[in-house]
């Protein structure tokens, strides 16, 4: 009990204190006198973004708008070689990622992001690290900032295969009414404006989706969004911005299905053994970003923030293996409250003639949550397995450099430190047969590099290294004392980009990565499963050329090679090829489009290659154009796409496990289970866009 009231006492302290940082900051700034207020003229700069390592990537809202409407997710797949898929038949769940020689699953290694608030869950109840994006609204996003490797300062847990960061718009020039509408009775309704954008900047954003989804049973797969966000700036050297969302999701799943069932024809790839999957999730966030610049070239910065988080989720892998009466049903419930945020200070200076930039700041998190694993048969409680409370902490104090060394070299890089600390208590008494209790605590340091050459001949070389790290969930950290709290990844890349023609655009890309042993709890089992040190590497080709203004062609190639380096076995489920192509045109009629092709090769589904998970080619095509009639306000856009335009039967997720149906042995079958993916899918709808 003492341990509970310390933990929440601290969470409200820590609260308290960012919040006094904050007002701390911003009073002297409402009190400035008028006369020190110099209004000056609005001035357009353009120029070419800088970036630390050849695979970083920016993903802007002009190819955001060009993509298949429905899932923010699949918006990641404009960076090459991350893929999204569907995890369970049912697109209100977390998307399985895949990167890197990573089948980071939810999002383990993977860290995601909006406006530099985090996104994955701690300790979840599914998965560690488990990110859900479907409370985004793609259109209220303006880019997405994707860096791979653990290579950047900003980023700490789970940024072991790379980061994503969804940065919103602070206003919109237009108000933007949507109505779209599809195959399988999907339907999507947008609104999106800017009230004020005088004094302040204003956006408002609303989002409703719904679909049946291709399954024989209906998916009921519903989503409600919504998004306020004001912008204002309380002195000449200062900007506050506050952004609230609240998301309402739930769904039917269709769970993965055996192979054998669907090559026996005893069931179609669009049916379920279990209907009775799904879930229904809630998440609520505030954001608060503030900084204040400084006459000398410094800058106060603060961005807190802090969610409302609720996932219940019923699913069903391994049927009658188990429990042959009430079959392998289970429910996974997580119920949090976190917070957090960055506070720190940026200076500008000069060193030996040079340009430079330091930067040294805390990042906070504090999670308080309860999560619950317990057996169900078609939603109906039976059992519970496990119910635990967690306080679990973070404090990252980073410092980060960017200096200007010649006009040929740059140097990004710089180093942090993250302090965890975990308390869970065990809510569950003898009933339970899985009890963790007890507290924890652990720290690791990271470095971090980017040397940058050049540019000769519009070519960059890129050589970074870095050290990062994915926490392991708290109930296997007090359980276990054996279990690598923090395990250590260490990656090195070797880059360079090229532009020799203002149309055309080259990468290359080789990079290593080393994963320390680790223990990953399995949040569908409440166990944990222990693995080797594993090395991955790998390349990576993108080419981007417009031979003219109306043309844009597109290719990515990754490969990756992803073994345990005890054994030199092959990493399950680990991708190894992938492709990603597009041409997009923009007339000067009004039309606009993009046929694209993704492409994911075979893979391991065991350490031995015994077997092999299928590999899949799909196309999209995305079209939209500006319709020429007069209206007395605004203008209306039309939009088209369809999705698997060839047809492909395709498998999304695939996994290798034990199930058993009714009359199979009792021991189970090894089988392959997986989600059938998308067929073709039309949709279409009208944009109204009305100036303000």
């Amino acid at each position: 009990m003492h341990a509970r009231i310390s933990s929440l006492t601290h969470f409200l302290w820590s609260t308290a204190f960012c919040l006094f940082f904050v007002i701390f900051l911003t009073i002297p700034c409402l009190a400035h006198s008028p006369n020190e207020v110099v209004t000056l003229p609005e001035m357009i700069v353009e120029g070419k973004r800088p970036i630390a390592a050849s695979s970083q990537r920016i993903i802007l809202n002009e190819d955001i708008l060009l993509q298949p409407q429905g899932r923010p997710a699949d918006l990641l797949r404009l960076a090459p070689g991350l893929i999204t898929l569907e995890h369970s038949g049912g697109a209100g769940k977390a998307d399985q990622f895949l990167l890197r020689g990573f089948d980071a699953d939810h999002g383990t290694d993977l860290a995601l992001h909006v406006d530099g608030m985090p996104i994955n869950m701690r300790s979840h109840a599914h998965g560690q690290g488990y990110g859900d994006i479907n409370f985004i609204i793609p259109e209220t996003v303006e880019e997405i900032a994707v860096q791979k490797g653990p290579y950047h300062v900003e980023y700490g847990d789970y940024a072991t295969a790379g980061a994503a960061n969804y940065v919103t718009r602070k206003s919109v020039p237009e108000t933007v009414i949507q109505a779209a509408g599809g195959s399988f009775n999907t339907q999507r309704y947008l609104f999106m404006s800017s009230p004020f954008q005088e004094h302040f900047r204003t956006l408002v954003a609303g989002e409703f989706y719904y679909t049946d989804g291709p399954y024989d049973f209906v998916n009921r797969n519903t989503r409600y969004n919504g998004l306020a966000k004001l912008t204002l700036e309380p002195s000449a050297q200062s900007e506050l911005s506050v952004t609230l969302t609240q998301y309402y999701g739930q769904w039917n799943g269709s769970g993965q299905i055996p192979l054998r069932e669907v090559e026996a024809n005893r069931l179609d790839r669009f049916d379920s053994l279990d209907p009775s999957e799904g879930g229904k999730s809630v998440r609520s966030t505030g954001r608060l970003d503030y900084h204040y610049d400084f006459a000398g070239g410094g800058t106060a910065f603060a961005n807190l923030w802090a969610q409302y988080y609720y996932l219940s989720l019923f699913t069903n892998f391994t049927f009658f293996l188990n429990d042959p009466v009430n079959g392998d049903g289970i429910e996974q419930t997580d119920r949090r409250w976190l917070t957090g945020g960055d506070l720190g200070y940026r200076q500008s200076f000069r060193l030996l003639d040079r340009e430079g930039l330091i930067t040294a700041g805390l990042q906070t998190r504090f999670d308080k949550i309860r999560v619950r694993l317990g057996t169900q048969r078609k939603r109906d409680p039976l059992a519970i397995t496990q119910e635990s409370d967690i306080f679990e902490a973070s404090y990252s104090p980073y410092l980060k450099l960017d200096l200007q060394f010649l006009p040929w070299l740059k140097f990004v890089g710089g180093g942090r430190v993250d302090v965890f600390t975990y308390n869970v208590d065990d809510r569950c008494g003898t009933s339970c047969s899985i009890r963790p209790d007890g507290t924890a605590s652990d720290a690791i340091a990271s470095g971090k590099a980017n040397v940058i050459f050049g540019p000769w001949a519009h070519t960059e070389f890129f050589l970074n290294v870095g050290t990062g790290f994915h926490s392991n969930d708290a109930r296997d950290v007090v359980m276990n004392s054996s279990a690598t709290t923090l395990p250590r990844a260490i990656g090195y890349e070797l880059g360079i980009r090229s532009q020799p023609w203002a149309w055309a655009d080259f990468l290359a890309t080789f990079w290593l990565l080393d994963l320390q042993s680790e223990l990953v709890f399995v949040g569908d089992e409440g166990t944990t499963e222990p693995r080797g040190k594993t090395r991955r590497l790998g390349t990576e080709l993108s080419a981007r050329i417009s031979p003219v203004e109306w043309l844009s062609i597109r290719g990515d190639i990754t490969y990756t090679d992803a073994k345990f380096r005890k054994t030199g076995d092959s990493i399950p489920l680990a991708p190894e090829f992938t492709a990603f192509s597009s041409v997009t045109t923009h007339f000067p009629f009004g039309l606009s489009g993009t046929l694209q092709m993704l492409t994911v090769g075979s893979r391991a589904a065991t350490e031995d290659r015994s077997v092999l998970l299928e590999p899949f080619t799909i196309f999209d095509l995305i079209l939209r154009y500006k319709i020429p009639v007069s209206l007395p306000t605004g203008r209306l856009d039309a939009f088209f796409s369809i999705r698997n335009l060839t047809d492909t039967d395709w498998r999304q997720a695939q996994f290798l496990y034990e199930s058993r149906l009714p009359g199979e042995p009792t021991e189970g079958v090894s089988d392959i289970h997986f989600v059938p993916g998308t067929p073709r899918m039309f949709m279409g709808g009208l944009t109204w866009t009305l100036g303000l």
